[in-house]
């Protein structure tokens, strides 16, 4: 249940609820039946201002700013060994699906501040999300702001909004009325986008709110949250197998590269019923710890 609203953050009281969903992505399954305690949370994502004021306040340089290390990355072209970020293009085309390199390039120079690379900038968007934030990137944020990130349970209870067992942040029904109730992709992915705003993100609290007054719980990016991105129900939920969370979470399809990978939740301005439905409360992607993505942000809470 919703409580107090302070500093634009909003009490959610404690509860328990259904976790995930058998009915979409595998994983997501079991649904099961979770208990968080009492939590303050962001009503919306960090945005560019708040991430700017953090920069300039401590001097923070973010993981897409600084130089990379070939250990870290065997096999890379050493072209893309700079400082960079992912940042998403549309295709010329109907294209592979399978294939997400088709529409994903390596840009050097892209970073929060460079949201699509150089000659790009923030500066008329400082009530968006701010993206191409790391992991550490945001702890880092979340300790200067003396708050914490969600856990997995805590985010998904939040954006549910009361609505417990829906599909949707604000029902069953994927566009109320026949109308985007969030910033997700609207045309055909990844070669056409019908919206008016184009692929990209929009500024915080564009759509309606959910049911406990938090915005953008649905599509505009994807969250991060604390937890490891393992499949099991049984690790997800229980703290004390942390460690073991942790080595369960590298990808098993690139056994090469042993970066951790968190949860994100929420989806993004990139999510297309035909490629990615999963701008839902029970959806969730691996994330690299390392990396910072043009769709990815992160809200905050506190005790």
């Amino acid at each position: 249940m919703i409580g107090a609203t302070v500093d634009d953050m909003v009490r959610i009281e404690g509860g328990t609820f259904r976790l995930g969903s058998d009915r979409f992505y595998p994983e997501e399954a079991p649904v099961r039946e979770v208990a968080v305690d009492g939590f303050w949370i962001d009503a919306r994502a960090v945005t560019n201002a708040d991430f700017s004021k953090f920069v300039r306040t401590t001097g923070y340089v973010t993981i897409a700013e600084r130089p990379l290390n070939p250990a870290d990355y065997p096999g890379a072209p050493p072209e893309n060994l700079v400082p960079g970020a992912l940042v998403f293009h549309m295709t010329a085309g109907p294209v592979d699906l399978r294939d997400y390199t088709q529409w994903w390039s390596w840009t050097p120079g892209a970073c929060w501040k460079h949201p699509e690379g150089p000659g790009s900038s923030v500066d008329s968007r400082p009530d968006h999300p701010v993206v191409h934030v790391a992991y550490e990137d945001v702890e880092s944020y979340a300790r200067w702001a003396g708050k914490r990130l969600p856990t997995e349970a805590e985010w998904e209870f939040a954006a549910r909004g009361g609505l417990d067992g829906k599909d949707f942040v604000w029902g069953d029904e994927m566009e109320p009325g026949g109308k985007p109730a969030a910033n997700t992709w609207q045309g055909e992915f990844p070669y056409k986008s019908t919206a008016r705003h184009g692929p990209r993100t929009m500024p915080v609290g564009s759509f309606a709110p959910n049911g406990f007054g938090l915005y953008d719980v649905a599509g505009n990016v994807w969250e991060w949250t604390s937890d490891w991105f393992v499949s099991e129900a049984s690790v997800v939920a229980s703290p004390c197998c942390a460690g073991d969370a942790r080595e369960r979470s590298y990808d098993p399809c690139q056994p090469n590269v042993r970066i951790p990978r968190k949860v994100l939740k929420g989806g993004s301005f990139l999510c297309s019923p035909s490629y990615c439905l999963r701008f839902r409360p029970a959806a969730r992607s691996p994330q690299m710890i390392d990396t910072g993505m043009s769709h990815v942000g992160f809200r905050c809470v506190r005790d």
